[in-house]
């Protein structure tokens, strides 16, 4: 390739005439042009980032940090798994991520992340001794309710057993009344007309945290049975805080020193 001494556009070497301007060359004596310098060639480069010192670097996708994701977690568990613990887990995780972050250069994101988890667990933590005073305040109240539910229950238990023994003993007059309240269920068997007079659940013996056991002495022993006897004991004392006692009379007797009996002191 050659120029145009005319127009210095480039042209043939064996060109005649400049397609461009239209000029002969003969008369230019086709003196020898310089050579057209290299065109540049351009390439896109990686974006880059300014360093120290001048350096360029290129931009590295930013990562989320572990720590912090870790203490979102941790604070949102506090609410629904394992309060208090998880609230501290989170405190810690979300210290450790925010300062990751900062030392990272911009490598590391997340701080949004570990400040919800800072948030969460410092307010369970602000939160707890209002929640120790409430449940310190709530869960007494809620053990004498049950205890109170308890013993109301056993004494309606108590009424209906009584009930239950004399229509025992008048639909078997032959054995009087029943020493067992299994007898006195669906399953007995000593006297096939007394069943059904107690539920499945008291016929056991046990209902609503108290047991219910003959008591031997009121009892004669002769058949047909003229007499009978029946304590109602709390399985704990978490259960309940009195015991009760009914015999024939109908009268139902409580005691808080041990098991009660007919001398004990009458419910009102």
């Amino acid at each position: 390739m050659k120029r145009c001494p005319y127009c210095a556009e480039a042209i043939q070497d064996d060109a005649v005439a400049c397609p461009h301007c239209g000029t002969s060359l003969a008369a230019s004596g086709n003196a020898p042009l310089p050579p057209l310098p290299p065109q540049p060639i351009y390439q896109q480069n990686a974006p880059i980032q300014p360093g120290l010192a001048g350096n360029s670097y290129p931009i590295a996708q930013q990562q989320t940090s572990g720590k912090a994701t870790g203490s979102l977690i941790a604070g949102i568990a506090a609410y629904v798994i394992l309060p208090f613990f998880s609230a501290i887990i989170a405190i810690v995780l979300g210290h450790l991520g925010l300062s990751e972050i900062k030392k990272s250069g911009g490598r590391l994101k997340g701080d949004g992340l570990a400040i919800a988890g800072l948030v969460l667990g410092y307010l369970q933590v602000a939160l707890l001794p209002l929640i120790l005073i409430i449940a310190a305040i709530a869960i007494p109240n809620l053990i004498r309710a049950r205890i109170a539910a308890n013993e109301a229950s056993a004494v309606g238990s108590l009424r209906v057993i009584t009930t239950s023994e004399i229509a025992y003993g008048t639909a078997c007059p032959k054995i009087g009344y029943a020493y067992s309240l299994a007898e006195m269920g669906p399953s007995g068997s000593a006297c096939p007309e007394g069943r059904n007079q107690l539920d499945s659940v008291l016929a056991t013996g046990q209902k609503r945290g108290y047991r219910f056991t003959p008591h031997a002495s009121s009892f004669t022993g002769q058949a047909p049975e003229t007499g009978f006897g029946w304590n109602a004991d709390p399985l704990s004392e978490s259960m309940g805080t009195r015991r009760f006692f009914v015999d024939q009379t109908g009268v139902i007797r409580f005691s808080t020193a041990g098991q009660a009996d007919e001398n004990s002191q009458e419910l009102r």
